[in-house]
C-alpha cells in the first residue's frame, strides 16, 4: 500500500502518523488498549490489516500491550536505534511500525510483541 506522507497525514491522527510513519512509540501505561480484556481482533490503524487475535494478548508488566503471537501479517526487521539491537515488527500491508519484539513472552512461543496502541484499531468479536 503506497500512499505520500500527506495522504498518511490525511487518513491517521497526529499520534497515529508519529508512531505508524516516524517510529514513535507511546508512553508507557497510556495505551489505549493496554487494559482491554475484550473478544476480538486487533487491526493496524493505518490499513485495517488483522494482526492480533485478542487471544493471544497478555499482562507483560511492560507498559504497552502486549501479545505472544501475531499473524502472518506482521513483517520484522532489524532495529539499532536508540543504541540497543531490537527487532521492529511492522504491518506488512502499508509498512506501519508497530513497535518490538522480544524474546521474553510466555509460553507457548516465548515471544513478546509489545505493540503501541496508537497502531492498533480494536473489533470486538460479534
Amino acid at each position: 500500500m503506497e500512499k505520500t506522507n500527506d495522504e498518511w497525514k490525511e487518513i491517521l491522527t497526529p499520534e497515529q502518523y508519529r508512531i505508524l510513519r516516524l517510529k514513535g512509540t507511546e508512553a508507557p501505561g497510556t495505551g489505549k488498549y493496554l487494559n482491554t480484556k475484550e473478544d476480538g481482533l486487533y487491526h493496524c490503524a493505518a490499513c485495517d490489516a488483522e494482526l492480533f487475535p485478542s487471544d493471544t494478548k497478555y499482562e507483560s508488566g511492560c507498559g504497552w500491550p502486549s501479545f505472544y503471537e501475531g499473524k502472518q501479517t506482521i513483517g520484522y526487521r532489524d532495529d539499532d536505534s536508540l543504541g540497543m539491537h531490537r527487532t521492529e515488527i511492522y504491518c506488512k500491508n502499508c509498512g506501519g511500525h508497530l513497535g518490538h519484539l522480544f524474546d521474553d513472552g510466555p509460553m507457548p512461543t516465548g515471544k513478546r510483541y509489545c505493540v503501541n496502541s496508537a497502531a492498533l484499531t480494536f473489533k470486538k468479536k460479534q
